[in-house]
Order: C-alpha cells, then sequence, then structure tokens
C-alpha cells in the first residue's frame, strides 16, 4: 500500500472496509507491520487487512478493487484517496526456491498468525472492538525489543532466505536485539541468502542504509551473522585493513567506515536519509584492500579512490541500483580525495565543485571522513564558506564568450575552439571580466598569444 503517513484519514477508511466486510458476514483485522506500529506508539505508514473473505467476494462487495494477487488471496481496495491491501487468511504449501510458496490453501486467523515470519509481525487488530490478537507472543516480544521467528526459526529462513535480511532490518530500524535462537540460525542458513535475487537483495540494503538509527551496528549485525560476506564480500574485505595511525588513528578501513556509517544524520519517521550518501560512505574506502602497499614510510593506498568507484560501480549494478544512482555514488567515491585540494583550487574550479549535484552529499561524507578519523574540518569550513559567499548571485553565470566569438577572430574549428572557450569561461569565474565588452578584449589577446606561440 502507499506511503500515506501523514494522511489523517488511513486510519478512518481502513476501519471502513473492516466495516462493511464485518456487516457482509467476514472476519476482519488489521495485520502487520501497522499493528507493530501502533504497539509501539509510531504512526503507521501503510495499514493491511486481513479476512476470512474469499478473494472473489472482496472484489464484489468493493467495486474499487484489483486482484494483485489473487493467487496469494491478496485484493487491493480502493477507500478514500488510497488503495490497501486486503488478504484471505492462509497457510502456505512448500517453499522451492526460497521465496515464495508453490501453492496456499485459505485458513482461519490462528493458522495465518503461524505462517507469518517474525512474531512482532504475526499480530492482528480489531479495530472495531479494539483489542489485539496475538497467538505467537508478539506483544511480549515488543516490549522486550526483540526479534524472534514465528515457530521454528531455521524452517521460516529456509522458506523465504530474505527473511535473514529482514531480521537484521528489523533490528537495526527498529532498535530491537535478535533472538539467540534466531541469531544462531541465520548463521547457519546465512549462504542461503546467495540464492536470493539481486533486487530483493538491494531493496532490504537500501532500507538498512536509509532507515537504520545505526548503519555501523547494523552492518557490524550483518558481519557477525556472516550474511555480509555472501552479498558485499568487497566491504567485508575492509576488516582488518590497517591504516597510518597519523592520518586514522581510530584503526582499520572497517571500523573507519563503521564510525563513519553510525554518525549519519538520524532518519526521521517522514525521511530518509541521502541514498547517495549512505551508499557512498559504505563504499568511499572499498578501493584499500586491493590497493595497499607497505612503503618505507607508512602504508599507502595509491589511487585507492578511482579504483573504488570502478568498484562501487561493479558492485552497484550487481545490485541493480538505477543507472543514474550507480553513476553519482561512483562519482562520489571516485572524488572524495580532492577535497585534501580544495584551498589550493582555481576559483573556477571551485565554482565547479559547489555547484556539482551531488556536492551536497560529498561535502558530508568529507565532514564525516574527517571526524571518524584525524578530525581536522578547515577544508570543510573553507568549502561551507566559499559556497555561503555565492548564494546571493548565480554561483554559474552564463558564459559570456561562445565559441562563435573565438570562430569570428580567425581561428578554424577545431580543438583550440574550445580551449580557448573554456579559458575564457575560467577567467570570468575567477572575475577578471564581468561585461561582455572586456571578455571581447580579453579574447583578442588569448587569441593573439596562442598564434604567436603557433606561429
Amino acid at each position: 500500500m502507499n506511503d500515506n503517513s501523514t494522511d489523517p484519514s488511513l486510519a478512518e477508511d481502513a476501519e471502513k472496509i473492516v466495516l462493511k466486510l464485518r456487516s457482509a458476514g467476514f472476519q476482519a483485522l488489521f495485520a502487520g507491520g501497522c499493528v507493530r506500529d501502533m504497539i509501539m506508539g509510531r504512526a503507521p505508514k501503510d495499514i493491511d487487512i486481513v479476512t476470512n473473505a474469499p478473494p472473489d467476494k472482496v472484489q464484489e462487495l468493493f467495486p474499487r478493487s484489483v486482484a494483485v494477487g489473487k493467487a496469494f488471496g491478496v485484493v487491493r481496495v480502493g477507500a478514500g484517496s488510497v488503495y490497501y491491501d486486503v488478504a484471505t487468511f492462509r497457510t502456505d504449501g512448500i517453499y522451492r526456491d526460497g521465496r515464495r510458496p508453490q501453492s496456499v490453501a485459505f485458513a482461519d486467523e490462528k493458522t495465518d498468525a503461524q505462517r507469518r515470519d517474525f512474531t512482532i509481525n504475526a499480530i492482528f487488530y480489531d479495530p472495531l472492538e479494539k483489542k489485539f490478537h496475538d497467538y505467537a507472543g508478539g506483544r511480549e516480544d515488543i516490549l522486550k525489543k526483540t526479534i524472534r521467528t514465528v515457530g521454528n526459526a531455521d524452517d521460516r529462513f529456509k522458506e523465504d532466505h530474505l527473511r535473514m535480511l529482514r531480521a537484521v532490518r528489523f533490528a537495526s530500524t527498529l532498535s530491537f536485539s535478535i533472538d539467540q535462537q534466531t541469531f544462531a540460525a541465520i548463521r547457519r542458513n546465512a549462504p542461503l541468502i546467495g540464492k536470493v535475487s539481486a533486487e530483493r537483495i538491494q531493496q532490504e540494503l537500501a532500507r538498512i542504509l536509509l532507515e537504520s538509527e545505526k548503519v555501523g551496528d547494523a552492518f557490524e549485525m550483518l558481519s557477525s551473522l556472516g550474511l555480509l560476506k555472501e552479498i558485499l564480500p568487497e566491504v567485508e574485505k575492509m576488516r582488518g585493513q590497517e591504516q597510518p595511525p597519523q592520518f586514522h588513528p581510530e584503526g582499520d578501513v572497517w571500523t573507519h567506515t563503521i564510525l563513519m556509517l553510525n554518525a549519519m544524520q538520524k532518519p526521521s519517521r517522514l525521511a530518509t536519509r541521502s541514498a547517495w550518501l549512505a551508499y557512498a560512505v559504505l563504499l568511499h574506502d572499498v578501493g584499500k584492500p586491493d590497493t595497499a602497499v607497505q612503503a618505507a614510510d607508512r602504508i599507502r593506498f595509491n589511487r585507492h579512490a578511482v579504483h573504488g568507484a570502478h568498484m562501487a560501480e561493479k558492485i552497484l549494478r550487481r545490485l541493480r541500483l538505477p543507472s543514474a544512482d550507480i553513476k553519482a555514488i561512483s562519482f562520489i567515491v571516485g572524488n572524495h580525495m580532492r577535497f585534501m585540494d580544495v584551498r589550493r583550487m582555481r576559483k573556477s574550479t571551485l565554482r565547479r565543485l559547489v555547484t556539482a549535484k551531488t556536492f551536497a552529499d560529498e561535502l558530508e561524507l568529507h565532514r564525516l571522513d574527517c571526524e571518524a578519523s584525524h578530525g581536522d574540518l578547515q577544508n570543510y569550513i573553507f568549502l561551507k564558506d566559499f559556497k555561503a559567499a555565492f548564494e546571493s548571485e548565480p554561483v554559474l553565470p552564463p558564459p559570456l564568450i561562445t565559441g562563435h566569438d573565438v570562430v569570428a577572430l580567425g581561428i578554424g574549428r577545431g580543438p583550440l575552439v574550445g580551449k580557448l572557450k573554456k579559458a575564457a569561461y575560467d577567467a570570468q569565474l575567477e572575475g577578471k571580466f564581468r561585461e561582455r565588452s572586456d571578455a571581447l578584449e580579453w579574447l583578442k589577446k588569448a587569441v593573439s598569444t596562442n598564434i604567436d606561440k603557433n606561429s
């Protein structure tokens, strides 16, 4: 169902669906994450409904409905401005692909609760009688802040392997711990995660990165469970990679990255953090283990940012991220070391830097990088001040000189036209002229100089 966390009519419209099903002689209850959120005092982002009415009857009762998963008993019902998932109580058949059952059979509410993943997601709520129906001990686990499977943990993870990642996601986004037996079962079954599609893994990873209270702790958990080496072996490889203590007193590359992930701004219920930033923090030093060399003075990581950008691109393509996101994140990873030189950059270069679409995330990555290592924020402050100085005027004004102006002065079409055009724009950004007439005079001198050099 759509994200309707700010819609005050969300529960009211859901209750109307429940009331209509009840009036027709069927059971109907709220189910899943919305009930968990209600118990925790959190505003639900969506509300799912379960019933003993068969899908055909649900569609008959609600003209504004679509059967989105009829084989699994799911009908999407329109009420107000949104659609709600209405699912028939069911029990699942055999899972053969580690993803979904081969068949389902309609059942009662208690049986339906027993086929769910975790106890905290197996609670039903009657919005008309204001009563909870808890057959798996989910309310107690919410009070204990514990993630525990419904029934045998090995069975749950063998049915749907992605549940192992979901356990980490729930633990990290809710600030819960994972039950010991559930934890042990994940470690036993961790290699099965490799059978899950890249798209499904990426969806869970993204939510861990964007919604967790402390992302670094979540990745420590992924590593200790044996899941990280299966899905992101390149990240696992950062553990134990030493760094020069004069620049990284905090420890190895893994420790440095975990500190940065934990220091990212916490998400709110209405907004997540930047995906570009989160992935860039995770992968910014992924190239270090491959480029590490013991030089005479210290450990060095020659061109690790460039190598890391290539690695990031491969990793993100493997995870099936959109091309635009892959391009942006790889760019941030590949360029994060250039912030060391900002106080020596030409003004024109700085202007291009601070007006890039990726700049806000690049700057925040730099801040996190510094605070998780040497603590020197001089370059960060310099860039913030530089950008602030231009907020009252266009940071990148339109060029006063065009390629036609260069050609009009007798320069034949070719590479020199582009070179002179770029030089003119750099001079403009550096404040050497502000009027077009002055720009043309500058250009005449530049053309003359180039002709003299080549004569």
